[in-house]
């Protein structure tokens, strides 16, 4: 179902050259504790610079986030795009876009939406009880795809634990472990979001398959560090499982910040799970000045 979004209102430009007396409006959101700071552009542009992603993202001298993200218009209801901590881009953000597609489709009264990222056309549906489900496309699974530095097999890379490398709009290295609890992620996932078989870096998640419908896993993200969820990861992840034959197709994943369904189908990845609106505010003038 598509549903045209009117638009309503609007925000300042963020073009810190333009005026020294600027303000930008926002609004934070968080999908288990995976958090984001969304800005609304679909009536007015917003300059977004790497340098204004870093210091919104500073948890201490900023908003905080995991990821940064923008809604614009697109050719669908809407497009988005998303800014990783660092300042760096991401192709994609799952659980951003179920918390950016919650707040549009209370805004329209629509029950599902199309929306564009980086990654392609992306599908969201209101799954009822509060829970938003949304289609994350087809996995990728060819090393050219994801991508990897050279040609291999990508089910089991040649790296010390035989991780699966997926692409969801952005790299994945899962690693499959008797216990996700006991691996020092703060450690460990550097060691991988930078491995030279990903020229992009690498998002890296550690998972214990605790039954064959259910995963426990956790994540480090590459240009953000540890998160208490990520939603491709979750994808990644149940794809990964499930092409190892170590679960089916449809599971729950364990994240530490709650828990997520995933369920890979022919049509792509359906992820669902709770969203969170938590509050709208505005960066000040001189917040935005000082950042140059």
């Amino acid at each position: 179902m598509q549903c045209w979004i009117h638009q309503f209102g609007g925000f300042i430009r963020a073009d810190m050259s333009a005026q020294d007396d600027i303000t930008l409006p926002f609004m934070k959101m968080h999908g288990l504790g995976n958090d984001f700071v969304v800005l609304d552009a679909r009536v007015s542009p917003i300059v977004v610079t790497s340098a204004l992603a870093v210091a919104v993202g500073d948890r201490r001298f900023g908003v905080g986030f995991d990821q940064l993200a923008v809604i614009t218009q697109g050719t669908a209801d809407a497009h988005l795009t998303f800014y990783n901590s660092d300042g760096s881009v991401s192709g994609a953000c799952g659980n951003a876009t179920r918390c950016i597609a919650r707040f549009l489709m209370n805004e329209t009264g629509c029950d599902g939406l199309h929306l564009t990222t980086a990654r392609g056309d992306i599908f969201v549906r209101d799954a009822g009880r509060g829970l938003t489900s949304v289609n994350m496309g087809q996995p990728q699974l060819e090393w050219s795809d994801i991508p990897l530095a050279d040609a291999m097999e990508t089910l089991e890379l040649p790296i010390e634990g035989g991780p699966t490398a997926t692409g969801m709009g952005n790299p994945h290295c899962t690693f499959f472990v008797d216990n996700a609890e006991t691996v020092d992620l703060e450690r460990f996932g550097p060691q991988y979001e930078h491995h030279t078989l990903y020229p992009e870096r690498t998002n890296v998640q550690v998972a214990s398959i605790i039954g064959p419908d259910h995963i426990r896993m956790r994540v480090w993200e590459r240009g953000v560090g540890v998160t208490l969820a990520s939603g491709s990861s979750s994808c990644a992840t149940a794809v990964a499982a499930a092409r190892r034959g170590l679960t089916g197709r449809s599971v729950r994943i364990d994240l530490d910040g709650g828990s997520l369904d995933v369920d890979w189908r022919d049509e792509g990845v359906w992820m669902t799970g709770p969203t969170m609106h938590v509050c709208d505010g505005v960066l000040t003038a001189e917040f935005l000045s000082s950042v140059r």
